[in-house]
């Protein structure tokens, strides 16, 4: 067999999202060369030996760096998420660059990719999300975007100065259809949330459980149905990300009975904490404030049963990193009087991937095959990263090498974000990434970084494969 390679990953057990098997990766140039037995010697070897061979996790759900309201700063930056992505396993992640009102989309873009240029430990992409759908961003800069590699943007049903109204979302979603784009639509019903919200205040419920009880699964799954119509009006495939609970998953399903092209995601909170995480004295609740809620045990089975049945094309973190004890973060000074002033989000980048493997593919819930399809490879096809997601010849050498019987307890002492917590904290996992190589290059080798910020570059990508 030819040698000349640059790393060759040896005796591991490669995992494809339709296969596995023993073999030797071959690597050269930052591209994975030959899969094979036996391959001729390396320049650099790792011996894999007894160790999983998986493509590096995409998280095509994240938020770094993302304004969050006066005197709200997000608790990680590009430098900080994307280390902390990469210690998870993940050698690619997909921020959202938000519009704001007033401004072009070319001018957001251009703010961030100055705060990702030179401070990514892994590979980047942008989903644009269009919170200003003028005239000219709708007629001009999407469809420019989208031949410049921009080819997803998201649109919101929720979050006053961010949700669009029907009008505007179809709008949007006929960009989509001219261009070949891919729309992803946060389903909540604002003005229900609204309602809702004035009637605890009224009776002095303000406490962070009150966020779960206004935002009630009827709300997401009445504007799942919304978008999923509006979809259909159009033509035009979508999205519906975080999604929560089994009546959202039900008109999922309905959709797609229908014959609509329709991609569900979910998230590791809508897995392993409930409604019940928010009721924490000292307003500790606030740590688990997000929108979608997290629900009951109920809502808990019915996303495990949308893993294991395909409902479920992807598997993301939505890490939106607040600091708890922070003036800036959950609790601001309005934060400590009312949950409709907690930030929105939680952390999760690093713990995405050790949850699922632990909790799903060595509790037999999944298989390594389908692990590998809902964190790496639907992720590359749906958001179009032709050359991610797979360990096939061609592609670039993007590798997490796991080991199987390492077991953890999740504590943010040990993780690598900006926040101060981590809503998995005292978690038990088993199996952990504890070598990851970005681009034939390693980063984290025996679980100590070795790589250097700025190693990750931003990556266009082509029109969405679905």
């Amino acid at each position: 067999m030819s040698g000349g390679f640059d790393l060759v990953i040896r005796g591991g057990t490669v995992a494809t999202a339709s296969d596995t098997f023993l073999a030797d990766v071959g690597i050269r140039d930052g591209r994975i060369v030959q899969i094979g037995e036996r391959l001729t010697e390396g320049r650099e070897e790792i011996d894999a030996t007894g160790r999983f061979v998986l493509p590096g996790g995409i998280d095509s759900h994240v938020h770094l760096s993302q304004p969050s309201g006066e005197g709200i700063v997000m608790a990680d930056d590009f430098e900080s998420g994307t280390r902390s992505a990469l210690f998870g396993g993940n050698t690619c992640v997909l921020p959202f660059c938000l519009q704001e009102k007033g401004q072009s989309l070319r001018e957001a873009l251009t703010a961030y990719h100055a705060l990702a240029q030179g401070n990514c430990y892994t590979d980047h992409s942008f989903h644009m999300i269009v919170s200003d759908p003028t005239a000219s961003v709708l007629g001009q800069e999407l469809p420019a975007l989208v031949v410049d590699g921009y080819t997803s943007f998201k649109v919101f049903m929720t979050y006053e100065g961010l949700r669009l109204n029907d009008a505007q979302i179809l709008e949007t979603m006929d960009v989509a259809r001219r261009t070949g784009a891919l729309v992803m639509v946060h389903c909540e019903n604002e003005d229900a949330i609204r309602y809702l919200i004035g009637r605890h205040e009224a009776e002095g419920d303000v406490a962070p459980s009150a966020h779960a009880t206004t935002r009630p699964i009827v709300v997401e799954r009445e504007a799942t149905h919304r978008a999923l119509s509006l979809a259909e009006v159009v033509d035009v495939p979508v999205v519906i990300v975080h999604v929560s609970n089994g009546p959202a998953i039900d008109e999922i399903r309905a959709a797609r009975a229908r014959g609509r092209k329709v991609i569900g995601e979910t998230c590791p909170q809508y897995l392993m904490l409930t409604a019940d995480d928010l009721d924490g004295m000292d307003w500790e609740g606030a740590k688990f404030v997000c929108s979608p809620p997290p629900r009951d045990t109920a809502s808990q089975d019915a996303c495990w049963n949308g893993l294991e049945t395909g409902v479920f094309d992807l598997f993301s973190s939505d890490h939106c990193p607040f600091r708890y004890d922070d003036p800036a973060g959950k609790l601001n000074p309005k934060g400590k009087t009312s949950f409709r002033h907690i930030p929105n989000g939680i952390p999760g980048v690093e713990t995405r991937l050790p949850i699922l493997f632990s909790e799903g593919v060595m509790k037999r819930r999944i298989d390594l095959s389908r692990f590998v399809a809902l964190t790496a490879t639907n992720h590359a096809k749906v958001y179009g990263l032709e050359r991610k997601g797979r360990i096939a010849v061609g592609m670039d050498a993007d590798i997490a090498i796991w080991d199987p019987t390492e077991r953890r307890t999740i504590r943010h002492a040990d993780l690598h974000d900006g926040a101060d917590y981590s809503p998995y904290e005292g978690l038990e996992v088993q199996g952990w990434p504890t070598t990851v190589v970005l681009g034939g290059k390693v980063m984290v080798r025996d679980g100590a970084l070795v790589g250097a910020k700025g190693d990750g570059r931003y990556r266009s990508r082509s029109a969405p494969a679905i």
